[in-house]
């Protein structure tokens, strides 16, 4: 039985709701059972200056904690003059995932940035983060499309990302922490619409994992994602 209560393919209860911050061009917060993001998108006409001049646009992220986000309180990262290394390598993963479905082309010579702050953490931080990324990127892009910045729709294929684990001996769909600080193994999958692979991140917690339990953990993910996407689509619509 999992600390929720909830079979071993469902995910914690989902929420998408938008249009949450007023001068953003996109946002939303996304909810993952007790784990809440703020994503918010910001269009800029610039870009970084290593693609300046090459007509290609440029999506990235930036990612943190409020200091009341998990059960004892953490130093603002501001507080202590640098980001630490796990928030760098979040960042960096929110903003390569995002890219994978953006057509950099029909973006134009633009960047968008995709701000994820942490509110509440309960495991799957970066996962939501992801998932909600892409819908304050979405909604970015729609106010562009309706301006008539661009003409061809850049999102070429919705992102969202989920996390699976071996828990217990059993594999399991989103963890939350209780299961995350107790799996055998840990897994986080980053996912298109379509059912294609960006990236996976798995280790084994002081225990080993064989071909066949990552393919179930797969299994799991494709599902997971799925529903994810579809929390997406109808949150933008």
């Amino acid at each position: 039985m999992r600390p929720s209560g909830r079979d071993l393919s469902d995910l914690r209860p989902v929420s998408i709701e938008t249009g949450v911050t007023k001068h953003a061009e996109g946002s939303c917060m996304i909810r993952m059972g007790d784990t809440h993001v703020l994503c918010t998108a910001t269009i800029e006409d610039r870009v970084p200056p290593f693609i300046k001049g090459s007509g290609l646009g440029w999506v990235t992220a930036e990612y943190g904690m409020l200091p009341r986000a998990t059960n004892t309180r953490m130093r603002r990262e501001a507080a202590a003059g640098k980001q630490g290394g796990r928030t760098v390598e979040i960042q960096r993963l929110i903003g390569r995932s995002l890219r994978a479905g953006v057509d950099r082309v029909a973006l134009g010579e633009r960047q968008i940035t995709v701000d994820c702050d942490v509110i509440q953490a309960d495991g799957g931080t970066r996962c939501a983060s992801i998932t909600g990324g892409w819908v304050a990127l979405r909604l970015a892009v729609n106010k562009l499309m309706k301006a008539g910045d661009v003409l061809t729709d850049p999102l070429i294929d919705p992102v969202a990302a989920v996390s699976c684990g071996i828990y217990a001996g059993q594999p399991v769909l989103d963890l939350d922490y209780p299961e995350d600080s107790e799996a055998g193994v840990d897994g986080n999958f980053i996912m298109t619409g379509s059912g294609r692979l960006i990236e996976v991140q798995m280790s084994a917690e002081g225990s080993t994992y064989t071909r066949a339990q990552m393919n179930e953990l797969l299994d799991l993910a494709e599902k997971g994602v799925g529903e994810l996407v579809a929390a997406q689509k109808a949150a933008c619509a």
